[in-house]
């Protein structure tokens, strides 16, 4: 859980996991929507894929990058908790 709140903490990574939430992407893709040079993108990629928030697939050269739902679920799920909006039983969902 620490990683993926330390990996969220960067704004640019919470951008790249809005982006992922619409599905799949190219690393180049990514990589074209920021001024940022190619290997801080790779950082973050990096960072997010560390914690768990992406997993990616190789296409020939090209690397696709996927959100994994359930570590979002699970980053949202603890948050709700923390702020009384969601179950008190962490095993339980919400309603």
């Amino acid at each position: 859980m620490n990683e993926i709140f330390k990996a969220l903490s960067h704004p640019a990574r919470r951008r790249m996991v809005a982006m992922l939430r619409q599905g799949p992407l190219a690393s180049g893709d990514i990589a074209a929507r920021f001024d940022m040079a190619w290997p801080t993108v790779t950082a973050h990629l990096a960072a997010l894929k560390a914690a768990g928030l992406v997993e990616t697939e190789r296409d020939g050269t090209t690397v696709r990058y996927r959100l994994v739902i359930s570590a979002a679920e699970e980053a949202i799920a603890f948050l709700m908790q923390l702020t009384g909006t969601g179950s008190d039983d962490p095993e339980e969902p919400s309603s």
